[in-house]
């Protein structure tokens, strides 16, 4: 089975466990990078992983020493 390149904003919610609602408000806030496709967004696992990497707690705790 080939691993997905790209999630849309639901499957995004389902794996943060975020309402759909968030994860575009977030897209739109420029917090988590996603390509425009017609109506909908696609965001790549790179920009999955950065949106959840900037968020993790050990990563500001190690920004402070």
């Amino acid at each position: 089975m080939v691993d997905k390149a790209y999630y849309t904003v639901q499957e995004v919610a389902d794996l943060l466990k975020l309402h759909w609602q968030s994860v575009l408000t977030y897209i739109k806030k420029g917090e988590l990078e996603a390509l425009r496709l017609g109506k909908g967004y696609r965001i790549s696992q790179q920009s999955l992983d950065d949106f959840i990497a900037k968020r993790s707690t050990k990563q500001k705790k190690e920004l402070e020493k």
